[in-house]
């Protein structure tokens, strides 16, 4: 059985299909998933603003700025419940942003507590710097396993991490399976240290 981690932003659409992809995954081969905690805030803290926002800096800033709550959220569960909580709060947080298209993250994170009936305390770590120490580790490891010049996702397997896969639909069933496979092969090769291409399409949730 591989051991499979994924780092993860519950704001990031790319790591969300990722994170599907995974869970098909589960059902078509012998895989320990484990889900991480990394910020895209933190990854992008001292990178230049993207061209796409150049005109408008400061919506930017400001998600970036929102981009903390949900991560912070979701690492002070992992502390106080253990990180096998994450699996389903990732899941509640996602289909409500990505798949509901739900913005508004107080919100957000205050159903998907109460869905999963958890401690709604957490509610307030999301706007207090009290989780950020263990954010910015967990975001730290994962950037020492693949390199500084990377965002969200990032796949570990078995010891050998990688950033991405960058995938725009989930695959599914033996599809699913075959794409791990190849990666796995990949990644267990070290002098592999990049694949790409242009990006073709915009993230499906379907």
């Amino acid at each position: 059985m591989k051991t499979v981690e994924q780092w993860f932003d519950p704001m990031d659409p790319w790591s969300w299909v990722v994170s599907r992809w995974l869970l098909e995954v589960e059902q078509v081969r012998e895989i320990d998933l484990r889900f991480r905690v990394m910020s895209v805030s933190v990854v992008n803290a001292d990178r230049e603003i993207p061209e796409q926002y150049l005109d408008d800096p400061e919506a930017y800033l400001k998600r970036m700025q929102a981009a903390w709550g949900p991560v912070r959220v979701a690492t002070a569960a992992a502390e106080q419940l253990g990180p096998k909580v994450l699996r389903d709060l990732y899941t509640a947080l996602g289909t409500r942003i990505h798949e509901q298209g739900n913005k508004d993250f107080p919100a957000v994170i205050s159903a998907a507590l109460d869905e999963l009936g958890l401690p709604a305390e957490l509610n307030e770590v999301a706007t207090t710097d009290a989780a950020d120490d263990q954010v910015r580790a967990s975001t730290r490891e994962a950037m020492d396993a693949v390199g500084i010049e990377i965002g969200t996702p990032i796949i570990r397997i078995d010891g050998a991490a990688f950033f991405g896969p960058v995938v725009s639909k989930i695959a599914r069933g033996e599809d699913a399976g075959r794409l791990f496979d190849a990666l796995a092969t990949l990644a267990g090769f070290e002098h592999v240290s990049e694949i790409k291409r242009a990006r073709i399409s915009e993230p499906d949730f379907s």
